[in-house]
């Protein structure tokens, strides 16, 4: 496995609610630096997640060697497995949820509201925290330096600022363009989840049977 294997479940990470967010704060008042904010807090949540799970994984490692040692990654493979299980099972019970009722009232958000929004936003979300905890670990588990870990945060966070780039390179067209990000992110984003899920669970239950 290598870091390019992790990078699709960036799209996990930003689809439903996280992306919709990111539309409506580049149709805010201050559009430019709420969503510089709400980047900034999103970069703070998936890079600490996902280093914390890849150390935790990493230090388990270190305590075991010889025969512990392979015992103990069968058992991570099988962890990173019922991680992506319940992470499908949550996607799935989620997928007509749509934006939360608080993120209609946004529009006048400044930088700061949209920083704390970030934060809070990509700590409270299951599927977040379930995949920062499978990406994390499934690096660790399988040998991946820390920097191997960058790559998955820095998509995360492109896929997040489409809509600021939206805003950026298409001027007034954007009011056309960003309407239809966030209707597609809350009526099809949950599919491509699932796909993507689905292609993780493949490579994890591969381990198992090697």
């Amino acid at each position: 496995m290598t870091f390019l294997t992790l990078l699709p479940m960036a799209v996990v990470m930003v689809a439903g609610s996280q992306l919709v967010a990111a539309v409506f704060l580049a149709s805010s008042d201050r559009p430019r630096a709420a969503s510089l904010g709400y980047l900034a807090g999103a970069a703070i949540v998936v890079f600490g997640g996902t280093t914390l799970a890849w150390l935790a994984v990493r230090l388990l490692k270190i305590n075991f060697t010889g025969v512990g040692r392979g015992a103990l990654e069968r058992w991570l493979d099988w962890l990173v497995l019922a991680l992506l299980v319940v992470l499908a099972v949550v996607v799935f019970l989620r997928r007509h949820g749509g934006p939360p009722r608080w993120m209609g009232q946004i529009q006048h958000a400044s930088p700061g509201y949209a920083l704390k929004m970030g934060l809070l936003l990509f700590l409270a979300m299951p599927s977040d925290d379930l995949t920062m905890a499978a990406v994390g670990a499934s690096a660790a588990r399988h040998g991946q330096p820390w920097w191997h870990l960058l790559p998955f945060v820095l998509l995360t966070l492109t896929l997040l600022a489409l809509p600021l780039l939206a805003l950026l390179l298409l001027g007034s067209r954007a009011a056309v363009v960003l309407p239809q990000i966030r209707q597609w992110a809350d009526s099809h984003s949950w599919v491509v989840s699932e796909a993507v899920i689905a292609l993780f669970v493949v490579i994890t239950a591969g381990n198992l049977v090697r």
